[in-house]
């Protein structure tokens, strides 16, 4: 006979499960990359985004903003580098993560297309300073390898600013195989945000028009792409809005909505109010990226994030 308490209801017999390992270790090994391993995430958004953005400043006559986005792309992806190397241990480890091309592994296509996305991104903003040589051979060579250089890195940046999602997916860490779907969209859109909020930080106003665009379609994809991610994530999103990862994604929300505020309402009035702006969005897409990265590491961390999801999808 079942057991009642004094209402009737039947009372449970068995505990509720403690989800936990042998000898209290995690079941899914945590990813062993530093710190180093999110701002490589966020400088890579940034690099690609900016160099859509500078082919657009392009099209729409806004050289000062095509300038500084190729300058940003050039930044960016120098420190992106030096972040993965430093990562690794020594540069000779990324030169042999080039001996093979495997189209089904994420790092190894991401590697490629890094290696192929730089030399288009210096070239592109090395022309912007042909002005400045006093050889007319290489100032007309860099002439000649602008539009080439800036289409290149251009036709690169999509793949750049998302692959690191598709790689974070292809990993065991729950919270970031669980949102494998919806997370290059998340990144692709904190990506154009803060190329967005740069270009509005290193241009005049009457240069940005096209970066705050830019920057409004980049908030709207990365608030609706995490809401679609939560959902999709079902017991392994709390560790989205909990702990380390949910202080950061809770800042870059606020950072985002703010900044896409004061772009659409001061950016376009105020030198000042685009800056403000623009560093909002910056921030936002730092936050996100990093709070994603830790969101993965604590899943890691606790059993039932490897145990519940599993369970759920066998019952």
């Amino acid at each position: 006979m079942p057991k009642t308490n004094k209402s009737g209801r039947e009372v449970p017999m068995v505990p509720k499960a403690n989800f936990t390992s042998y000898y209290g270790n995690p079941i899914v090994k945590a990813a062993p990359w530093g710190k180093d391993i999110p701002a490589y995430l966020f400088l890579g958004g940034l690099a690609g985004a900016s160099s859509l953005l500078a082919l657009g400043a392009e099209v729409t006559g806004n050289n000062i903003l095509r300038r500084n986005c190729k300058f940003t792309a050039v930044g960016a992806i120098g420190a992106s580098y030096l972040a993965l190397i430093h990562d690794l241990g020594k540069p000779s480890r990324f030169v042999n993560m080039l001996r093979v091309a495997k189209p089904t592994s994420p790092m190894s296509v991401g590697t490629w297309i890094i290696t192929f996305y730089g030399p288009a991104a210096g070239f592109s903003a090395a022309s912007e300073l042909r002005h400045l040589v006093n050889s007319k051979r290489i100032s007309s060579l860099l002439k000649l390898i602008n539009k080439p250089a800036m289409i290149g890195a251009a036709t690169l940046a999509p793949a750049l600013s998302s692959y690191t999602a598709v790689l974070l997916g292809n990993t065991a860490t729950p919270a970031w195989h669980s949102g494998f779907k919806e997370m290059p969209f998340v990144f692709v859109g904190s990506s154009a945000l803060a190329a967005g909020g740069m270009g509005m930080l290193t241009s005049p106003v009457s240069q940005s028009a096209i970066a705050r665009r830019f920057a409004v379609a980049g908030v709207a994809t990365e608030l609706f792409a995490i809401k679609k991610m939560e959902e999709s994530m079902g017991l392994v999103s709390e560790t989205l809005n909990s702990g380390t990862a949910g202080q950061l994604l809770k800042a870059s929300k606020i950072l985002s909505i703010s900044g896409l505020i004061g772009t659409l309402l001061i950016a376009p009035k105020s030198r000042l109010g685009s800056i403000a702006s623009g560093a909002a969005l910056v921030l936002s897409s730092i936050c996100t990226r990093f709070g994603i990265f830790e969101a993965g590491q604590a899943s890691s961390r606790d059993p039932k994030y490897t145990v519940m999801p599993q369970k759920s999808s066998n019952s």
